[in-house]
This record gives structure tokens, C-alpha cells and sequence, in this order.
């Protein structure tokens, strides 16, 4: 008996190692492409996890970038010196842009006022990807770089798809990619990588629920028409340019963005319409929220000092340092109306009418904040990164959307009872605070974000446990093949089956005329002979 024991315990041993190891991977190499601001803060997580789990990480940026540091405990550092910036790389460049559209929003423009406004924005958004495709070329004609590249021998490209120019390296180099991913040159993700019906998927730019009027479906295929030649005419060249010159004629580039292993996508279902999907989309929507630590000594007294009333929130994200002052005077005098105290992340010039009830501060710990019980509200722009954070923490929103998705991000919250939006064009000091004193004394708004909350976090694993596995699934099979589909190789007319229409279509016209001759071949002899009879 006792000589069989450890034979027994070898056994259990291996079984027991086999177990866990088969969810495992080797240390490995990964190359990562990110695009800088907000994105930058989520591609960042992803990648310490990584580091932490034993993964060498290498990410490319530019000599410019603002958020990537050149230095860094989870990553070693490739700096590219490109000839000129990248526009998203000067800080204000959105602010620019904000005063514009807020300019045109609230005093309204000429006709020719608005045309020469969407120029300066589609001759910016081309200036971006052909600045941002110069990347490729010093990548490709530096061979000493490119070599070294090669001679590194990654596993995987871990990319965000919004600047795509990794996809390009990654195919050079013959490597799976990964995407963390909501954005793509065209607009949402889905729309490359998963089939999207205009009648009931809201196209980028369209506020509308999945149970759109006919007018609403009418406008959301013209948004999704407009979409797709803005990116094939603006966006896509200077790629489709750089694809000809490398790889030949037999490959595009859109073929090569669609060819993703994995695409781990920024959203949850909590937040967005039900849709079709994929096998290759995992969903990793709130993949940076976390629970709540306790706050800076001098930020936990202001709190405190709340009492009964509690606190409310506000921060406009990264890319924007400040709305115009006759905004943010207007939001300050509304705050001081009100009997709770107000943490402000603002940068710039103190606003005018401030209350002694509202503290500005150029940086906060969010997610700590609204993770804290005396919060009442957050007034938010909208970005993803703060609509998830209210979400998991079960913050009701005051929504103050200026520029891109906020828009809808908000808007998704409002239709779900969780949120109240405020027009920034048609703010004024009355209006703000009757919005922020009905998300305050409503508990429906607070009971309903306490749902989607308790949805957002019912989930078998963690987000960012969710993304962390898929890159390492992609390693250790040196791809997921399997799971993606070839239809995007396909010709449009293929793919929609127009061919297989017009050929069933000729089919029948062919079968019908074949009836119809055969039936006058038969029939009018007859009648020919019958007619004599007659007479």
C-alpha cells in the first residue's frame, strides 16, 4: 500500500499540472501598435496585464506622442521621427475643432460657412491618415529597423485599428493580429467585421434605438452610404497607395484590415442595441473599471465635508482641456445653486460665478471618485471610457456630449432611463440645473443605472481577464483562423447574392419564355384547325 502511494501522487501531480497548464502560454513576444489620447489609457492596461503575466512587450510610437512614453516599467519602446506630427498629436487640435462646431451649433453658419467647415474636417481626417501612414514608410525603408523586427520573432500584433498602419507591418512581417478595438477607419468596428443590417444597427453618427421609424431607417443608410465613401475616398488612400507599392497589386487593403484574428471590442450589451456578430469578437466593454480605492487625504475631506448632500463629478475627458468660457461660467453659477459639493477636472482660466461649494482640480482619480458612496452624480462628456465607469459603479449621468461618439454613448444611457443630456450649444445656468436637480431627485435614474450595473458586472470572467485570454489564445495557435470567416474576401455582388439573384432571375425568364413557346408551339395549330370547323 505504501509503495503504490507515490506512484498515485505522480499521477495527480501530472494530472494536476496538464489542468493547468492547458489555459497557459509561453512567455512571449508582442508587438503593439496603439493610437495615442484615450485610446492610449485602455491599450495600456491591456498591456500591463500582459506584462504582468510574463509577456514581452514592445510598442511603437512617434518621437510627438503626448501620451505613450518613451519609457516604461511594462514596455521597452520603439520611437519612430516621423516627418512632420500627427494633428491628433497636438493637444489642441480637438480644442480647435470643439470651438468651431460649438460656434456653428449655437450661432448657426451660411451655407457656404458649413461647406468650407466639412472641408477643413475632411482635409483634416486625410491629413491624419496620411501623416499617420508615413509610419509605415520610415518602418519599411529603415531595413536596419525592419530586420530587427523580423529577428525579434513576435507572436502577435496587439493594434488599435483606428490608425491602422500595424496592419500593414503585421502582414509584412506575416503575424496574427489582434484588435482592441471599437473604432476603424470607416467608424464602429462591427461594420467591417460583422454583418450590420441599416434596418435595425445604428450607423456612427446616428442617435436612434434599433427600433427605428422608416424616416430613421431612410437616414441611417444614408449615414452608413456616407460612411463608407468618406473612408474610401478620404481615409484609404494614402493605405491603398502604400499596399500597391509593398505587396503588389493581388492584395488591398481593406482585406488586409478585415483579416483580424481576434477583435476584442470596446462595448458590452448593457450599453449597446443586440446585434449580429461573430465568432473572432470577444467583448471586453468596462475592461478598465475596477473597485474603488480610497481617495488622496485632501480630496477624501472635501468629500466628507458633503455631509447628507453627497458630491457630484464632472470631468470632459482627455482630449479636451475646457469649453468656452461663457459655457463654463454658465456651469459654474448652476453649481453654486446647489447644496452639493462639485469636483471639477478643469484645466484653464477659473470660470467665472464659482461657488464656494466647487473645487477644481486639474486631475482626478475617476474611477476612485465615482466609486465612492457619497457621489451622487457625474456630468460627463460621453467618452467610452467614463460611460463605463458610471455604469459599473451605478452612477446616474448628466450627459454633456460634444464630438464623436458622445453622442451616442449618451444617448444610449438616456433611452435607458439612466442618464439626462444636455444640449452644450443651448446650455445656460437655468437649464443645467434643473437637469442635474431632476438626475439628483429622480431615484429612477440612480435605480436604473443600479441595473444596468449589476447586468454590466454578471459576467463568468472579468473584461480585462476576457481580453488577456484571447491574445494568448491567438499565441499559442499562432492564430484563430478557425474562427473567422473568408466572406470579406468576397466581391460585393457575391456577397449579397446579386449574382445568384440575377442568375435565378434569368433562370425564370428563361423557363417562363420556354413555357410560353411551347405552349404556342402546341396551341396555335390547334386552334388553326378548329377555326375551319367552326365556320
Amino acid at each position: 500500500m505504501m509503495e503504490r502511494v507515490p506512484g498515485a501522487f505522480l499521477f495527480l501531480l501530472g494530472v494536476s499540472l496538464t489542468f493547468l497548464s492547458a489555459h497557459s502560454v509561453h512567455a512571449g513576444k508582442i508587438l503593439v501598435f496603439p493610437v495615442d489620447g484615450s485610446h492610449w489609457v485602455n491599450m495600456n492596461l491591456i498591456i500591463q496585464s500582459l506584462h504582468s503575466r510574463g509577456h514581452e512587450v514592445t510598442v511603437v510610437r512617434t518621437a510627438t506622442s503626448w501620451y505613450v512614453k518613451e519609457r516604461s516599467p511594462h514596455y521597452r519602446s520603439i520611437t519612430i521621427t516621423l516627418p512632420q506630427a500627427i494633428i491628433i498629436e497636438e493637444e489642441d487640435f480637438f480644442v480647435n475643432m470643439l470651438v468651431k462646431m460649438l460656434e456653428i451649433k449655437r450661432h448657426g453658419a451660411s451655407p457656404i460657412g458649413l461647406v468650407k467647415f466639412y472641408w477643413e474636417m475632411l482635409t483634416a481626417l486625410s491629413s491624419i491618415h496620411q501623416q499617420a501612414s508615413l509610419l509605415a514608410v520610415e518602418i519599411f525603408e529603415n531595413r536596419t529597423l525592419l530586420q530587427s523586427l523580423r529577428d525579434a520573432q513576435f507572436d502577435v500584433v496587439l493594434l488599435d485599428p483606428g490608425l491602422p498602419v500595424g496592419v500593414l507591418v503585421a502582414h509584412e512581417l506575416k503575424l496574427p493580429m489582434v484588435y482592441n478595438v471599437k473604432w476603424i477607419t470607416s467608424g464602429e468596428g462591427h461594420f467591417v467585421a460583422a454583418p450590420s443590417p441599416t434596418s435595425y444597427v445604428p450607423t456612427c453618427g446616428h442617435c436612434v434605438t434599433d427600433r427605428m421609424t422608416f424616416l430613421e431607417r431612410v437616414k441611417n443608410t444614408f449615414f452608413y452610404v456616407f460612411n463608407t465613401y468618406i473612408d474610401k475616398l478620404i481615409v484609404c488612400p494614402p493605405y491603398n497607395r502604400l499596399v500597391e507599392k509593398y505587396f503588389g497589386p493581388d492584395v488591398t487593403f481593406y482585406q488586409l484590415l478585415q483579416g483580424a484574428d481576434m477583435w476584442l471590442m470596446r462595448v458590452d450589451f448593457v450599453l449597446e442595441f443586440p446585434r449580429p456578430t461573430m465568432p473572432n469578437i470577444a467583448y471586453i466593454g468596462g475592461f478598465q473599471c475596477k473597485p474603488s480605492n480610497p481617495l488622496p487625504t485632501e480630496l477624501e475631506e472635501f468629500v466628507q465635508s458633503s455631509g447628507e448632500h453627497g458630491f457630484i463629478l464632472m470631468s470632459l475627458g482627455t482630449l479636451v482641456k475646457a469649453l468656452p468660457s461663457e459655457i463654463t461660467s454658465e456651469i459654474a453659477a448652476a453649481f453654486a445653486q446647489l447644496p452639493q459639493k462639485v469636483i471639477w477636472r478643469y484645466v484653464g482660466e477659473r470660470p467665472n460665478n464659482l461657488g464656494n461649494n466647487t473645487l477644481l482640480v486639474k486631475w482626478i482619480p475617476q474611477n476612485d471618485l465615482l466609486g465612492h458612496p457619497k457621489i451622487k452624480a457625474f456630468v460627463a462628456h460621453g467618452g467610452n471610457n467614463g460611460v463605463y465607469e458610471s455604469i459599473y459603479h451605478g452612477v446616474p449621468v448628466i450627459g454633456l456630449p460634444l464630438m464623436f461618439d458622445q453622442f451616442e454613448n449618451v444617448f444610449r444611457l438616456e433611452v435607458r432611463g439612466a442618464a439626462r443630456v444636455v444640449d452644450a450649444t443651448k446650455l445656460s445656468r437655468q437649464s443645467f440645473v434643473e437637469a442635474v436637480r431632476d438626475v439628483l431627485n429622480n431615484p429612477s435614474y440612480r435605480n436604473n443605472m443600479k441595473r444596468l450595473s449589476a447586468l454590466h458586472r454578471d459576467q463568468p470572467r472579468h473584461p480585462l481577464d476576457t481580453a488577456v485570454f484571447w491574445t494568448e489564445f491567438v499565441m499559442r495557435h499562432k492564430g484563430a483562423a478557425h474562427l473567422r470567416t473568408e466572406s470579406y474576401k468576397m466581391p460585393w455582388y457575391s456577397y449579397y447574392s446579386v449574382d445568384v439573384v440575377c442568375f435565378l432571375l434569368a433562370a425564370l425568364l428563361m423557363l417562363s419564355a420556354a413555357v410560353v413557346g411551347s405552349l404556342r408551339f402546341i396551341c396555335l395549330p390547334l386552334c388553326r384547325r378548329r377555326k375551319p370547323k367552326q365556320e
